[in-house]
């Protein structure tokens, strides 16, 4: 089962996570650095990260995958179990130099739920479609 160690902030304070993640289940196992731990199971490794965030907004996720603007599409989904994902911008259309991992890290406009990442989505098909 592979691993990722994910920079997160909880009140402030940077600590780790461990994500330990099966893309065939899908599935990920997630360990605080508390000891605390539970697995999330989903249609694939997005979908399980986002269940995550959802469960405990106090925590963020310093990572792609916690980004309001990434989202994997269903192609990227089925190859790789969600893992790799484009990340959006509005009004511009996707290509392959938009596909980011969702665990490397990134700070800025990280969620605390999401359906925030859908809304974008969505947002950002209408924004494309005017063009």
């Amino acid at each position: 089962m592979p691993t990722k160690k994910i920079p997160v902030l909880i009140d402030g304070k940077l600590e780790s996570a461990i994500l330990d993640y099966d893309e065939k289940t899908p599935a990920i196992r997630l360990t605080m650095e508390s000891g605390w731990t539970k697995q999330f199971t989903g249609q694939d490794i997005y979908e399980c990260l986002g269940k995550i965030i959802k469960e405990l907004p106090e925590v963020k996720f310093l990572c792609k995958g916690a980004k309001i603007n990434v989202r994997p599409s269903s192609m990227s989904s089925q190859m790789t179990s969600g893992i790799m994902a484009y990340e959006h911008k509005l009004g511009v259309r996707v290509t392959r130099n938009d596909i980011v991992n969702i665990f490397d890290y990134d700070d800025q406009d990280i969620i605390s739920d999401p359906q925030m990442q859908t809304d974008f989505f969505f947002q950002w098909l209408e924004s494309i479609k005017q063009k």
